[in-house]
């Protein structure tokens, strides 16, 4: 399999948009779905529909199977010491949450530190200013380079003996760094703090492996890599998952209850209450098998092609101003000169062009860019030079509107 033959594998991107073949460039929020995981979604309700780890029978069976088969695909995926680590989610934001509510309110206490940066999502800094409010914590963010980049003197002038957490993300979301994970786990860890990890960026385009980055919590969604919405993983250390307690309560992670009391089931069920996203986590194992195949090296290298073609591209036109660092992940985020994002966006859906126009959830990022917005192009496998070409084909007819209305 080429990259370049699997856009007929998404079915969705077969269709019209205002007359003109769709071209999705807004993966960074969400990735469209192959073939292969609407069907495993679609067979798992016709054949296998069964609550898990309860009935003895064969559906049951069946289901248990397939859910505990999707947390060793997990494990296997990022490279997870055991499939104890790998808990299901409902995203990257719950993974988040789950440890701020869990590990930060049982293991942060005033006067520790919080040390995040200002390129942080809402999802990875907003639970970190509760746990702050709620304990009496400090939040220290790591500077920005003039590129959006941070470096490992900024790094070591942040954390300090109190840093108690260090919650970072792999890849922005806005500007495409990539951030050195490990060298920043290795300081942080000879400070004695744990670090959390927001994947959501960076597991559906290049390979993880959590041992080698030896990050302490590692959270991603589903749904940027071809799986369905509502499925996400937390994995995290067994070691500080055996001491945090459990934050939703009620079936599935239960050992034994009675009137006033009750315990729990070991890891990693014990985080899993409720009916479990079983479908999801189905799709999740497909979506991963589907990326597998095709092999992160040229999914990679296709990505960052597309992004150097459409950044060439991109600097040719007058009026444009883009931000991020030369080096990134494979999206890129814009503005015309004075033309507001949401008008961008709007002129290039009208040629079926899909962009991102907004603050992307990180509204502190934005008044670092001294902006109130942006548009934003991202890349996944499905994508082709064709697609930039439309692309840059509707940047320039945009041009040209607002340069008449102006």
């Amino acid at each position: 399999m080429t990259l370049l033959d699997v856009k007929s594998d998404f079915p969705l991107l077969n269709q019209q948009i205002n007359d003109h073949s769709l071209v999705y460039l807004d993966s960074a929020a969400t990735a469209q779905k192959p073939q292969v995981v609407i069907d495993a979604v679609s067979d798992y309700y016709k054949y296998d529909n069964a609550n898990v780890h309860r009935g003895v029978h064969t559906l049951g069976q069946r289901a248990t199977d397939a859910y505990e088969g999707a947390r060793e695909t997990v494990t296997q995926f990022i490279h997870a010491k055991d499939s104890k680590e790998i808990i299901f989610t409902r995203g990257t934001t719950s993974s988040i949450n789950i440890v701020a509510r869990s590990y930060g309110d049982a293991f942060i206490t005033a006067g520790d530190e919080i040390v995040l940066t200002e390129m942080e999502h809402h999802s990875n800094l907003i639970p970190w200013q509760q746990v702050a409010k709620r304990t009496g914590a400090t939040l220290k963010f790591i500077p920005l380079e003039v590129d959006g980049t941070i470096t490992m003197t900024s790094v070591k002038e942040t954390i300090t003996e109190k840093t108690k957490l260090v919650a970072i993300t792999h890849v922005s979301n806005v500007l495409g760094t990539i951030n050195p994970i490990k060298d920043i786990t290795s300081y942080a860890h000879d400070l004695g703090a744990v670090v959390l990890v927001d994947g959501a960026q960076a597991v559906p385009h290049m390979a993880v492996d959590v041992e080698e980055l030896d990050c302490d919590f590692y959270a991603f969604s589903g749904h940027k890599l071809g799986a369905p919405t509502g499925i996400g993983v937390l994995y995290g250390k067994a070691a500080l998952l055996n001491q945090m307690a459990p934050v939703e309560f009620g079936g599935e992670m239960i050992d034994f209850v009675s009137l006033t009391s009750a315990t729990f089931k070991e890891l990693p069920w014990k985080f899993e209450g409720g009916t479990p996203i079983i479908a999801g986590a189905v799709g999740l194992a497909k979506a991963i098998d589907y990326l597998q195949t095709i092999g992160f090296d040229k999914i990679a290298a296709h990505e960052k092609a597309l992004t150097n073609y459409a950044m060439s591209k991109l600097k040719q036109l007058d009026g444009v101003d883009i931000y991020g660092p030369e080096e990134r992940c494979g999206l890129i985020t814009f503005n015309l000169t004075d033309v507001h994002p949401h008008d961008t966006a709007t002129v290039l859906d009208s040629f079926g062009v899909a962009v991102r126009a907004g603050h992307h959830c990180c509204q502190p990022l934005m008044k670092w860019l001294n902006v109130t917005a942006t548009a934003r192009a991202s890349f996944y496998v499905y994508n082709t030079f064709e697609d930039v070409d439309l692309f840059i084909d509707g940047l320039k007819q945009a041009k040209e509107f607002f340069g008449d209305v102006f």
